[in-house]
């Protein structure tokens, strides 16, 4: 007995499930898109000069800042900060600012009064569960990919200088720490990498581990009220070793490539991401027209067709109109169609052809009501008959 082949939607949602992780960036430097799944998030950093903090005088300033819309899911409120916002922003936080992963000193421009303040802009676009670690990968690699203005300093002044005038500076990044999540179910007996949206719902706790490729533990953080053991925390963050690598490693090679295509001048940016078949699924390929023998072919066509009938057009006169002005007019617009003239109540009939005189027709005409209708003397003769009975 044969085995049952696999349905394309079985197929798909397979080959979905063994996809890699995928980053693509925009046209202006500190811009990307990560999706894990059908999880997406958009990324954008900016900076500006402002003054130091007064306890840090000659460190820059780092700003996280992550919004979810109800374009993700419907579930989100707008303009509401929510207990899932406001822990995602922290654990942000605690990843990549207290990890210290980027030079803050080296944002210093004049010390105590100017100063880089660097803003990552993250927003969930979909949702399909663990919002932590797409966010985590989109925020350093919007810092990796990210290029601040050239500035110098005489004296007491700063000059901006534009990416015309100077190549823009990349920030100072030390490491490149990235979340991992585990969600535990029935009581810790399974553990799962990655959940989704619905997996999320029915789990009884979650573990996020934030590390570098270095293995070294940036920040940790379990909820859900379960009670975890030491052998499963050491397993997960073994898990999470293994894992940071293949994204530490993937982050690279999509910033080599990005800085690779832009070097050679080529295409790049979210438009030129996406797969043509998506758009142009309906379009066919423009093929090649001759257009040198069109008369002629039109010629032949033309000789080898059935001439067209003639067509005649017949009008009826009512009073004494004159039929000489009338052929005149209509022969204006109807030059070699031959024209029909005659009257409702009379028989003649005149056939009006060009260069030719016209052709009077003697017709008898009955209609339908004289066909009917009876004679006068059959009326008497029946008359008569009823008066000798």
């Amino acid at each position: 007995m044969k085995e049952t082949p696999l349905s394309n939607c079985e197929r798909r949602f397979l080959l979905r499930a063994i996809e890699e992780k995928k980053i693509t960036f925009g046209t202006d430097y500190g811009c990307c898109i990560v999706e894990l799944g059908k999880t997406r998030v958009l990324g954008q950093v900016s900076c500006e000069l402002v003054s130091p903090k007064l306890n840090r005088a000659t460190e820059g300033i780092l700003f996280f800042n992550l919004e979810l819309s109800q374009m993700a899911a419907p579930a989100f409120e707008p303009g509401r900060q929510s207990d899932l916002l406001v822990k995602l922003n922290r654990l942000l936080e605690r990843c990549l600012r207290n990890s210290k992963c980027i030079d803050t000193e080296s944002l210093c421009v004049v010390a105590g009064e100017k100063v880089w303040q660097i803003r990552v802009d993250l927003h969930l676009l979909n949702h399909d569960g663990n919002i932590i670690d797409a966010a985590s990968i989109a925020a350093i690699v919007a810092l990796c990919h990210f290029r601040r203005p050239d500035v110098s300093v005489q004296g007491d002044e700063v000059t901006l200088y534009t990416p015309e005038e100077r190549d823009p500076v990349p920030l100072s990044i030390h490491h490149m720490p990235i979340c991992v999540s585990f969600a535990f179910f029935q009581q810790g007996t399974y553990l799962l990498v990655d959940p989704n949206e619905r997996e999320e719902r029915v789990m009884d706790g979650l573990l996020v581990i934030a590390m570098n490729k270095h293995r070294e533990i940036c920040t940790i953080q379990s909820s859900g009220g379960i009670m975890l053991l030491k052998d499963q925390v050491l397993r997960c963050s073994k898990i999470a070793g293994v894992k940071v690598m293949e994204i530490t490693e993937l982050i690279q090679k999509a910033l080599e490539n990005d800085q690779k295509v832009r070097k050679e001048g080529g295409k790049f940016g979210f438009a030129e991401s996406i797969a043509n078949q998506r758009i142009t699924a309906f379009k066919m390929e423009k093929a090649p027209i001759d257009t040198s023998d069109v008369e002629e072919k039109a010629e032949e066509i033309i000789s080898e067709a059935e001439p067209p009938s003639e067509v005649t057009i017949s009008i009826i006169l009512c009073g004494n109109f004159p039929r000489d002005y009338l052929y005149s007019f209509l022969n204006i617009f109807l030059k070699d169609a031959p024209i029909v003239l005659s009257d409702s109540e009379e028989e003649e009939m005149i056939i009006l052809e060009p260069d030719k005189n016209p052709k009077k027709i003697r017709t008898q005409t009955i209609s339908a009501t004289q066909e009917k209708a009876p004679s006068k003397k059959s009326v008497k003769k029946r008359r008569k008959k009823r008066a000798t009975n």
